[in-house]
C-alpha cells in the first residue's frame, strides 16, 4: 500500500504539484479545520431519523420543506482516504444521452492529463463525513458539457448508499444498500463491495496499490467539473440547478493511477446497459479531501479555479464559523 505518513515505510510520496499551491499552508490548514469543525456527530445522528421520517412524506411536501429550509446553508463535506474512481467508455451514446437533463451533451474526457479522451461515465466509490450524513456512497456520473455555461459537468445518474440521501428527483430516502464496503488491507489492496437492496446495482472490486503512481489529473474534469454537478436519470427534476463544491484546487492536482492489470472487477452492474464491460482508467486518492457545499443543491457563481480558490480562502480566513 502507498504510505502517506512516511513513518516506518520509507519516504512518503510527494502529494503536491510542481506549481505553487493556490492556498498557502496556513490557509489550507485553516480551511481544513473549518470544514472539520462544521461536522458535529451528534447532529448527524439526529438528522438520520429525521430524514427517514421526511422520506415518508409526499414529494410535493418534501420539496416545499426543502424550499423553505432554515439554518446554515453550507455544510462540511469530507471524503475519506482511498476513494476510488473507475472510468468506463460509453458504448451506447443514445441510451446514455437519454439520462442527461435538458441542456447537456456527452463530452469526451480522461481522468488523467495525459489520457486519451473518451465519451465516458465515471463510477466513484467513497466514504464521506458531512454535516448532515456519514457513510459509504457509490455514484455513477455521466460526463457532459452544459450547453448554457459550456462547463464540463459531472451528472449523477445513479447512486447507492448505506446512509440517508437526498436528490431532486426522489427526495429524501433511507439507506439503499444491503452491503456497503470500501476498505483497505495490509496487503496493499483497496476492496469494494456495494450491493443495493432496492435495485440490481452491484459493484465488487479489488485493486492493488503496489504499482500505483501519482499522475497529474485533467484539470478541466476535476476542477471545472466539481464546480458544476447535476442530476440525471431517475434523480433529475425539472427546475433543479447544478451545484458546485468549494475546495483548494490543490486537492485535484493529481491522484494515484492504478494499472488496469492491478484492478479486478468481479462484478459491476452500474450503467451496464450503455457502458463497456471493463473500465479503461482507475484513480485513487490516498488522502482526505475537504469541501464545503450547500446542504441542498443550489447554483453558485463560482466557475473557475481562481474563483473557487478565493472562495476557499474566504472560508479559511473566517473565524466566526
Amino acid at each position: 500500500m502507498v504510505p502517506i505518513d512516511g513513518e516506518g515505510h520509507g519516504p512518503a510520496p510527494h502529494l503536491t504539484t510542481e506549481q505553487p499551491p493556490v492556498l498557502s499552508p496556513a490557509e489550507l490548514h485553516r480551511f481544513v479545520t473549518t470544514t472539520e469543525d462544521m461536522i458535529e456527530p451528534r447532529e448527524v445522528a439526529a438528522l438520520f431519523g429525521r430524514a427517514e421520517m421526511l422520506a415518508r412524506l409526499p414529494m410535493p411536501v418534501q420539496r416545499w420543506i426543502v424550499d423553505r429550509a432554515k439554518g446554515d446553508a453550507d455544510m462540511g463535506f469530507i471524503v475519506e482516504p482511498y476513494c476510488t474512481f473507475l472510468s468506463y467508455e460509453v458504448v451506447d451514446e443514445a441510451a446514455a444521452t437519454r439520462l442527461l437533463p435538458p441542456g447537456y451533451r456527452l463530452a469526451a474526457t480522461s481522468m488523467f492529463a495525459d489520457g486519451e479522451p473518451r465519451v465516458c461515465a465515471i463510477l466513484g466509490v467513497f466514504s464521506v463525513r458531512a454535516s448532515v450524513f456519514a457513510g459509504i456512497r457509490v455514484e455513477l456520473y455521466l460526463i457532459a458539457e452544459s450547453e448554457t455555461t459550456g462547463m464540463l459537468t459531472w451528472v449523477i445518474c445513479d447512486y447507492e448508499s448505506n446512509t440517508i440521501n437526498y436528490d431532486p428527483g426522489q427526495g429524501f430516502s433511507a439507506p439503499t444498500t444491503s452491503r456497503a464496503i470500501l476498505t483497505t488491507t495490509h496487503a496493499g489492496d483497496v476492496r469494494i463491495d456495494v450491493r443495493s437492496k432496492e435495485r440490481d446495482n452491484v459493484v465488487t472490486c479489488a485493486a492493488s496499490l503496489d504499482d500505483a503512481e501519482f499522475h497529474p489529473l485533467d484539470q478541466r474534469l476535476w476542477i471545472e467539473g466539481n464546480l458544476s454537478v447535476d442530476y440525471g436519470g431517475r434523480l433529475a427534476h425539472e427546475g433543479s440547478e447544478p451545484f458546485g463544491l468549494i475546495f483548494d484546487p490543490g486537492e485535484m492536482a493529481r491522484a494515484l493511477r492504478l494499472p488496469m492489470e492491478a484492478v479486478t472487477i468481479e462484478r459491476n452492474t452500474f450503467g451496464a446497459e450503455f457502458l463497456a464491460d471493463e473500465p479503461f482508467e482507475a484513480a485513487c486518492f490516498p488522502y482526505a479531501q475537504h469541501f464545503v457545499t450547500s446542504t441542498y443543491p443550489r447554483a453558485t457563481p463560482i466557475h473557475d479555479e481562481e474563483a473557487v480558490a478565493e472562495a476557499a480562502r474566504r472560508y479559511a480566513q473566517s473565524e466566526s464559523r
